[in-house]
């Protein structure tokens, strides 16, 4: 192989690519190279036997992430999606010509290895390779070994970086897959059944949100990206569907913040012959059930308050007007006028209430601003009042508000349940008189659906990311999402390089 110009030593991605050069006039393309591992490194680290030094074969494959030289032999580390694993690499053994090039290899290449466990003397199980195959060329160098990957914007634009580099990333986004796992076999237990229905939809239905709007050229029709899941779920109740689910992306024209992404992950579960009581138990069942089996424990430490939550202590029953009444200090709360909701909304801060506002919209705020981030246990709101769920059952014992609780764990709402309105009259004129800037489109196939009949059912919506959030302990909901949505920056690209015969 050539010698690497010394104007170029300094210049990693020239470097790297001169060594690729080098590689493919030898006669060899890592690229068209492929292994085939029998373990994972967690699994690797498994088999191993002890006292049995270099009895059990194993074949490894993964990223160099460590490179130690000892002269006639090395010790590197290959990272694969189950952790890391240590090779020895010993000149005597692989022999002289393969002993140089994998002195070439360079951090981030990816190779695979075969070979057989030991233990080091400190203690460390290593395979001893037998033989490598460089599979992977890294044309660019990985963020510096100390420091990582830092810079936020660089995190998020750049998460295969992240993944790579940062341990923590890498543990959180692994979690939330098992904890969506988790969910998936939760509900199937007990005989849900999971169903897809359309991103793309005529009316945007199902929740008061501003939805992106697309057109298809085909039918020469405009449809807009589903804001929720909810009213075709509710067709398959109709149909004979008793107990139905699904995970699937929703689309907001709206803000991002910390607990906002346009594009976001909802669970909403259905189930007939049940109600929000029902959804009580079932999403305290299936948060004790994520805790147990992801994380191996049912009490996590929320970092922002510094309190312990224990989901398998008592959980918190309270009504919304209950709420309000001690948040304000205001026994007659419900009975003031507006004029006296406003004064009072300018007391507690709330610098964002307007004068247009309808009074629920007023005490909404309090409650958004002033109560839910306060509920760092978990707590079921409930009776939410009849203006902010068109869809749900109006309570009997008090007509201004509705069998709907909102589930509220680390000062955020986690999953909101209603008793399902099935009376096609009632749902109609709830969502003809729904107020304020919260309505929604009205969905007359829905209307129609309902009036062949739709059995008394339960029906709860739980924010996949606001829930991994919770689990995770992560500040934000980018630090949940793989890839979550940024403004485009521009990209750099790579450098023309002379093609390469197929």
């Amino acid at each position: 192989m050539s010698e690497i110009p010394p104007e170029m030593s300094h210049d990693q991605p020239a470097v790297r690519r001169q060594k690729l050069a080098d590689l493919r006039a030898a006669g060899t393309d890592p690229f068209r190279a492929n292994v085939a591992p029998t373990h994972f490194s967690a699994e690797a680290l498994k088999a191993y036997v002890e006292g049995q030094e270099n009895v059990v074969g194993v074949a490894v494959a993964g990223r160099l992430v460590v490179i130690r030289d000892m002269g006639k032999s090395q010790f590197v580390k290959i990272q694969d999606q189950e952790g890391t694993i240590q090779l020895y690499v010993k000149k005597d053994v692989i022999g002289d010509e393969a002993y140089a090039a994998f002195k070439k290899l360079d951090l981030g290449d990816i190779i695979g290895a075969v070979g057989t466990l030991f233990k080091t003397k400190s203690g460390e199980i290593t395979v001893r390779a037998d033989r490598f195959t460089l599979v992977a060329k890294a044309l660019r160098p990985l963020p510096e070994k100390w420091h990582g990957l830092t810079d936020p914007e660089q995190v998020y634009r750049q998460r295969y970086l992240d993944l790579i580099v940062n341990a923590e990333s890498r543990k959180r986004l692994m979690l939330r897959s098992r904890i969506v796992a988790g969910v998936r076999r939760f509900l199937e237990d007990r005989r849900f059944i999971e169903v897809e229905t359309p991103v793309l939809q005529s009316v945007a239905g199902g929740a008061a949100a501003r939805p992106f709007t697309t057109h298809h050229n085909a039918l020469g029709v405009d449809f807009f990206l589903r804001i929720s899941l909810e009213l075709y779920l509710k067709r398959l109740l109709v149909g004979g569907y008793d107990r139905v689910f699904e995970i699937g992306r929703n689309f907001r024209n709206e803000g991002i913040s910390r607990r906002h992404n346009p594009e976001f992950t909802m669970l909403e579960v259905y189930q007939a012959y049940s109600d929000h009581r029902g959804m009580m138990v079932l999403i305290k069942d299936l948060i004790l059930t994520l805790c147990r089996d992801a994380l191996g424990t049912t009490t996590i430490r929320h970092a922002a308050s510094g309190q312990d939550i224990d989901f398998a202590g008592a959980w918190r029953e309270v009504t919304y007007k209950d709420l309000i009444r001690a948040e304000t200090g205001d026994p007659e709360w419900f009975a003031r006028s507006k004029a006296e909701h406003l004064a009072a909304a300018e007391k507690l801060g709330l610098k964002d209430v307007q004068a247009s506002w309808e009074d629920f919209e007023i005490t909404n705020e309090i409650f958004s601003k002033r109560i839910e981030p306060a509920l760092i246990q978990p707590t079921f709101v409930l009776n939410l009042p009849k203006e902010l769920c068109p869809l749900a059952k109006i309570n009997a014992a008090d007509p201004e508000t509705l069998d709907v609780f909102e589930l509220c764990i680390g000062g955020m709402e986690i999953a909101p349940a209603y008793s399902e309105q099935n009376d096609p009259d009632v749902q109609r004129a709830m969502f003809e008189k729904q107020a304020g800037g919260e309505q929604q489109s009205i969905d007359q196939d829905f209307l129609l659906a309902l009036e062949y009949g739709m059995p008394p059912a339960g029906g709860m919506g739980v924010g996949i990311d606001r829930l991994c959030i919770l689990l995770t302990g992560a500040e934000s909901i980018r630090d949940v999402i793989l890839f979550p949505l940024l403004r485009p920056a521009a990209v750099t690209q790579p450098e023309t390089h002379a093609p390469i015969d197929s």
